[in-house]
């Protein structure tokens, strides 16, 4: 029998009226402090959203303090065992909404949203010819793991969605959507937008990529890869069944699941790297970025200019060899 780890991290969210978010966040910030939790929460007037890790009695006290509140009764955790925290501090802020979709008229997933399929209805819709698979998320997320036929739209940030779709409104009309990301509030708001915007069959994974994972009946089938998360872990497994590397190596192409931040700090962008690459191009996404005068890898490794000069004209060389 597998013994059960110390520690626990929650996702969940809310769509609920909080009157006033500020004062809310800081009542909140100090309880979650009190009981030792760390994390990332969100609260807007429109609910809340959260991520936090803490031991198994620090996530039982949280979970059981937030149903005693008649607005937070009925929220829904995902739970993950894990063995330390997930995350370095805790973080609650109050935010004008949970997810930035920049509508000038904002979707109430509360009054309009797309219809809720649970992890059997998705699996089995996934396999209809006539169904087109869209994730919600950034293309980093989708890069490490993803449903299998999903597409992927090009987009940076979850508010570049809805001028995707116009820009491919050919692809989708007429056809039955599906749409998940990664614990269910992206979707909430942006299956309600597709609905308002005449796409008639919408349906969205309740719950995310988090609950179908863990399904005992799915047990997370069709899912290629791993699944992102924003926290010290990165990646978590979702396919109990098969587990099928979709993600390349920045460099190399090779299958890799690694992300790394590019060591430019003016550019900072996730790649999937594997540590002999890290090292030999020195954490730069590209050639601007290895010789950058701020380069992070050289200044946490203690490069000295000699070194990092001889590292670039041997990458040089094997670059041209190739």
């Amino acid at each position: 029998m597998t013994k059960t780890k110390p520690y626990r991290v929650l996702l969940y969210y809310q769509y609920v009226t909080i009157e006033n978010p500020a004062e809310f966040a800081k009542e909140h910030l100090a309880f979650c402090k009190e009981i030792g939790l760390k994390g990332r929460i969100l609260v807007a007037t429109e609910g809340i959203n959260g991520t936090v890790s803490g031991t198994i009695e620090q996530t039982d006290k949280y979970m059981e303090e937030m149903r005693k509140d008649p607005r937070f009764a009925s929220i829904v955790f995902k739970i993950d065992e894990a063995d330390g925290h997930a995350f370095k501090k805790m973080h609650v802020r109050p935010r004008p909404e949970l997810v930035n979709l920049s509508l000038e008229d904002d979707i109430n997933p509360r009054e309009l949203t797309g219809k809720y399929l649970s992890p059997k209805e998705f699996y089995e819709k996934m396999q209809d010819q006539n169904t087109i698979i869209l994730d919600a998320r950034n293309t980093y997320e989708f890069d490490l793991g993803h449903f299998r036929g999903a597409i992927r739209p090009d987009v940076e940030t979850f508010r570049d969605l809805p001028q995707w779709v116009r820009e491919n409104k050919d692809m989708l009309e007429g056809k039955k959507i599906l749409t998940y990301c990664t614990g269910g509030i992206r979707c909430e708001k942006f299956s309600g937008w597709l609905v308002r915007e005449g796409f008639e069959e919408v349906g969205q994974l309740h719950g995310g990529i988090a609950t179908y994972g863990k399904d005992p009946e799915v047990q997370g089938d069709l899912w290629d890869g791993q699944l992102y998360v924003f926290d010290e872990r990165i990646a978590v497994p979702v396919n109990q069944k098969e587990h099928v590397i979709v993600g390349k190596d920045h460099f190399t192409g090779e299958p890799c699941e690694r992300y790394v931040n590019c060591a430019n700090p003016e550019c900072n962008k996730q790649i999937l790297c594997s540590e002999e690459n890290e090292h030999k191009y020195l954490r730069g996404c590209t050639h601007e970025c290895r010789v950058h005068p701020r380069n992070r890898y050289v200044e946490e490794n203690g490069l000295t200019e000699e070194e990092v000069v001889e590292r670039l004209q041997a990458l040089e060389k094997e670059l041209v060899q190739q």
